[in-house]
């Protein structure tokens, strides 16, 4: 089976004409499929047109939100009830167009685990665009992931992949970061984007601050979940050495030089490093104990099995 989800939010206008598309779309594939719209908590008539279309169509199911979560969110939710082998999130706007689907799936079919839309020919503003290149680039250099277009919701799944992911803040766009860190097979294809033509983005520059803060978060999860004590530990050693240098150097000008450091910050600088230092290291211990803890207490491994032959199950 095939899931299409679908986050929407104040997209009224876009809902019919997105469904009728999708209906031709999924019925010449000839093969199982469910369209999921998850409602963000819209204000418009988005509830009331949802109802209307599930009750016209089987394959359409739907999950109303008591309040706007955001994007992240809405796809977590459809992601959880989806029951398709292949799974595609895309927006509910018609600046993805669903006449696309076929082809990424096909795509799936040589091997890949996750294809990602590329939306080469954007038909967003121009500040929009070279901002999303900007981030596009950084997530590229920071994660090792060589994809253009991170924020095109269109993408194709394989369930297996997204089992047991977790998504929070706006971390959707990385999900094929997730994927490759986790030895899955990432590529991407070019889809096509339209401009909006009805409502308006439900976007601001806001967006880059949070895509990069999250990029923080997938690196430090990415490297480090497994032992924080080598972020903590490592920037706790660095801040004690600093304080070992500054306190020599303190000796030095007193005892070589004459001069008194006391009018310096040297003294300063000594105190608080030593205290990050000592602060730090023990945060990264008390981190190892809450990883532990996290581990044990629920059974998770920290490996994950692609396959197994002639494994005794009992073993």
């Amino acid at each position: 089976m095939l899931s299409i989800v679908i986050p929407v939010y104040n997209e009224e206008e876009s809902l019919r004409p997105l469904h009728e598309r999708l209906a031709r779309v999924l019925g010449a594939l000839g093969s199982g499929h469910e369209t999921i719209f998850v409602n963000d908590g819209s204000t418009d008539r988005s509830e009331k047109l949802l109802a209307e279309i599930a009750f016209s169509d089987r394959n359409v199911r739907v999950i109303n939100f008591r309040r706007n979560y955001g994007q992240t969110a809405a796809l977590m939710a459809g992601f959880d009830v989806a029951r398709g082998e292949v799974i595609v999130p895309m927006d509910s706007d018609l600046q993805n167009e669903p006449e696309d689907i076929p082809q990424l799936v096909a795509k799936l079919a040589e091997g890949y685990d996750v294809v990602s839309g590329w939306r080469r020919d954007r038909q967003d503003g121009i500040r929009r665009s070279i901002a999303s290149r900007a981030a596009n680039r950084l997530v590229s250099w920071i994660s090792g992931v060589r994809l253009h277009d991170y924020g095109c919701t269109l993408k194709a799944y394989r369930r297996d992949v997204l089992k047991g992911v977790k998504l929070y803040g706006e971390m959707h766009r990385f999900i094929p970061v997730y994927a490759s860190w986790q030895g899955a097979r990432v590529t991407e294809f070019p889809v096509s984007h339209r401009a909006r033509a009805f409502g308006k983005s439900k976007y601001g520059f806001e967006r880059v601050l949070k895509v990069a803060l999250d990029l923080i978060v997938i690196k430090f999860l990415a490297g480090y979940a497994n032992k924080p004590i080598y972020v903590f530990g490592g920037f706790g050693i660095a801040a004690l050495a600093v304080s070992l240098l500054a306190g020599l150097y303190a000796v030095y000008l007193k005892v070589f030089e004459g001069t008194s450091f006391i009018l310096t910050p040297l003294p300063l600088l000594v105190a608080l490093t030593f205290l990050a230092g000592i602060t730090s290291i023990l945060m990264g211990l008390l981190a190892e104990l809450i990883i532990r803890t996290w581990y044990e207490a629920q059974g998770k491994p920290v490996y994950l099995v692609k396959s197994t032959h002639n494994l005794d199950p009992g073993a």
